[in-house]
């Protein structure tokens, strides 16, 4: 139980960090996410843990043959696809992703925290 709440707790400081990363580094016409607060990316991060769990791998079974051709790159793709299905439900409560790149980048910073955050805790 430990572990889950780790878990949405580093998923939700994730999506933060991105936004502010992109925030301070970014060129100024370039907000492709915007979380307006910690309770918006705690509701997020269940969301994103709800997909993920249950539409996520239908999705990498349906597309297995377009992930095999491209040697699982597709799967960021997938992920991203996910990460922006959750800021879609999530649109009317203070969560905005801008297109594909937003997606993708929010996707990816995700992952690579709550991977590092999972080898942490096995330790």
């Amino acid at each position: 139980m430990t572990k889950l709440l780790v878990r949405l707790a580093v998923s939700a400081a994730a999506v933060l960090l991105v936004q502010w990363l992109l925030d301070q580094y970014a060129p100024p016409d370039w907000q492709v996410i915007h979380v307006s607060g910690w309770p918006v990316a705690l509701v997020f991060a269940v969301v994103l843990g709800l997909l993920n769990a249950f539409l996520r791998p239908i999705l990498l079974l349906i597309t297995c043959p377009i992930n095999f051709i491209t040697l699982g790159l597709f799967t960021f793709v997938v992920n991203a696809l996910v990460f922006w299905l959750a800021a879609r439900l999530m649109s009317g409560y203070g969560m905005n992703v801008e297109g594909f790149t937003g997606a993708l980048i929010g996707s990816l910073a995700v992952t690579i925290c709550v991977s590092l955050a999972d080898n942490y805790l096995e330790k």
